[in-house]
């Protein structure tokens, strides 16, 4: 199958955005690209009222950073693009005006867990844990670790980054705040993300627009923080260390 990114109107003011990659749904530049013009573009559309962040298939959420591309990076200015990739999403779920409910069906590792950090709300299984993998080859969560960071506090997010070789389970991350249910499989978070849209369709909008706001308040220099952020990523990503560590995966 395809990569995509595409979106399922669920009901009215509804929708799923929805994106895969037959590779663990991990995402290379042109589906990042995408997933932000899509958040976007639905965000300023008048008729929807909620959005669904999900991915497709059955079990991992979000692998992170596409490796094939990685791996293919020779320059600072491609580098650098890359990873605005991430920093591009993060900052069009920031400034959706819409709040976005997350559904996590699987392991969630790298630029997944920012995903998952940036949502408003995110539900997840038993089996969504999680790993900030990017020191095991010679960079860090640049990026996405404003997201984080503001999501589980400081503590955790150095705890994921230093020891980034281990998987953190769904029930800990729940505990910091990254995910505010945890459901013992699919079909069981599927009717737990219904309800919480349904939910939210019968609040006011606006107060809802208002409450984003206020959730997101003091990122407001999150566009020049992620612009640097790429930049240290897009520079590491070309040191000796980390070719060496890519060239295992080439």
């Amino acid at each position: 199958m395809e990569a995509y990114v595409r979106t399922n109107q669920i009901k009215e003011g509804l929708i799923e955005i929805e994106f895969f990659h037959p590779k663990h749904n991990s995402l290379p530049s042109d589906i990042l690209a995408l997933l932000a013009d899509t958040i976007t573009e639905k965000g300023q559309d008048p008729s929807v009222k909620v959005i669904i962040l999900k991915s497709g298939g059955d079990r991992t959420f979000c692998a992170g950073a596409s490796f094939d591309e990685l791996i293919s990076i020779n320059d600072f200015d491609t580098g650098k693009k890359f990873f605005l990739g991430f920093a591009n999403v993060i900052n069009a779920m920031r400034k959706c005006p819409k709040l976005i409910i997350g559904r996590v069906q699987g392991k969630a590792v790298g630029g997944g867990v920012g995903l998952a950090s940036s949502m408003d709300y995110c539900m997840a299984t038993k089996y969504a844990s999680v790993k900030l993998s990017e020191l095991n080859v010679g960079i860090g969560p640049f990026v996405v670790g404003p997201a984080v960071h503001r999501k589980i506090g400081l503590s955790a997010f150095s705890q994921m980054t230093i020891n980034a070789d281990q998987f953190f389970t769904a029930d800990w991350a729940m505990t910091k705040g990254l995910f505010t249910e945890v459901f013992d499989c699919t079909k069981e978070l599927d009717a737990g993300v219904l309800r919480m849209a349904d939910y939210l369709l019968s609040t006011n909008p606006e107060a809802q627009q208002m409450l984003k706001k206020v959730f997101w308040e003091g990122t407001e220099n999150w566009d020049q923080l992620l612009d640097e952020r790429a930049a240290k990523s897009g520079k590491l990503v070309l040191s000796d260390y980390t070719k060496k560590v890519l060239a295992k995966y080439a």
